[in-house]
């Protein structure tokens, strides 16, 4: 191996691990209302709306949200799968089981995150983060059936948990007949996400 060659590999692991604690400080900073803190972990640029970007618009926009809807708020993370478009770019995938006071009742949901990372001046920050909701729903109420988002005092409706990935449909679509099933080959590297999506843009979600 070439000195080039390990020094990109040592580069690519402290990317992985500071993107790991990137998605950890954004559960922190949420959950503890350290809004600084917490738009600092975004691009300056971020866009927050169609009319507005920047960490200020983000900043004014969580402290409306958060003021409204939510006492308090627990985020748990884990399931993280990273992966480089180039040593400055990833997307990933993480899992998020989250806890809500809101009111008198106290909502529990689970959801994934697709983001996109992007690293300037040699700090990763959040490019994107696209919510994909399973359910929301009190904590004595199991969402079984349709419309699993039930937030208090709302009409219910349906998450995007499943939206972003074709092999969810197909496999309802396509129950295993007699013959002995065949199995696709493995994805490349850097692409399992991208072949689990088979091939597809990551649409865009409408966010409730």
């Amino acid at each position: 191996m070439s000195h080039e060659e390990l020094l990109s590999r040592v580069d690519r692991l402290e990317s992985l691990d500071e993107i790991r604690q990137l998605v950890a400080k954004y559960s922190l900073s949420l959950d503890m209302r350290d809004l600084d803190a917490h738009v600092n972990l975004f691009a300056e640029d971020i866009r927050v709306s169609r009319e507005k970007t920047g960490r200020a618009h983000l900043k004014r926009w969580l402290d409306d949200t958060l003021r409204l809807q939510f006492t308090g708020t627990s985020h748990q993370t884990g399931n993280h799968i990273i992966e480089f478009d180039d040593p400055d770019h990833a997307h990933g995938v993480v899992y998020s089981k989250n806890e809500h006071e809101t009111g008198d009742e106290w909502v529990i949901m689970q959801m994934i995150y697709w983001d996109n990372y992007e690293r300037r001046d040699g700090t990763w920050y959040f490019r994107r983060r696209l919510p994909c909701y399973w359910y929301a729903t009190d904590l004595n109420k199991p969402p079984i059936g349709e419309h699993k988002m039930r937030w208090p005092d709302r009409e219910t409706y349906d998450g995007a948990y499943h939206e972003l990935w074709p092999s969810w449909q197909e496999f309802w679509a396509n129950p295993p007949g007699e013959d002995e099933p065949e199995v696709a080959a493995p994805a490349p590297l850097e692409q399992f996400l991208y072949t689990m999506r088979r091939g597809d843009a990551v649409p865009k979600i409408r966010i409730r």
